[in-house]
């Protein structure tokens, strides 16, 4: 599944858009950004509620497919400016990160 694809599906929100069509290969929550560094997968889809720019440098560390902020956290244009130099997608969804990861379980 790509992340358009799942976009599509769980009616998300695009915050910052750069490859549409990469592939989903798993899914990790979590908000603890030293744990997500170590935990999360490439290709994964990141679900978080956190929003500083930190985020970024994380996603590109771990080669994560896209970010989904749950919740609707309000993501800083700092943040956003420093996705799009780096190419990192990111989402917002207004469900929470147990809603997200569980309707994502059951596409991937």
């Amino acid at each position: 599944m790509t992340i358009n694809e799942l976009s599509e599906i769980l009616s998300l929100k695009e915050l910052c858009v750069c490859e549409r069509d990469r592939n989903i290969k798993g899914c990790y929550t979590g908000d603890l950004l030293s744990w997500v560094m170590g935990k999360a997968g490439s290709g994964d889809v990141w679900v978080t509620i956190m929003t500083n720019v930190n985020i970024v440098a994380v996603a590109m560390l771990t080669d994560v497919s896209c970010i989904i902020v749950a919740e609707n956290a309000e993501m800083p244009a700092e943040t956003l400016e420093r996705a799009r130099e780096k190419n990192v997608n990111i989402y917002t969804s207004e469900k929470s990160a147990y809603e997200l990861c569980s309707e994502i379980s059951k596409y991937i």
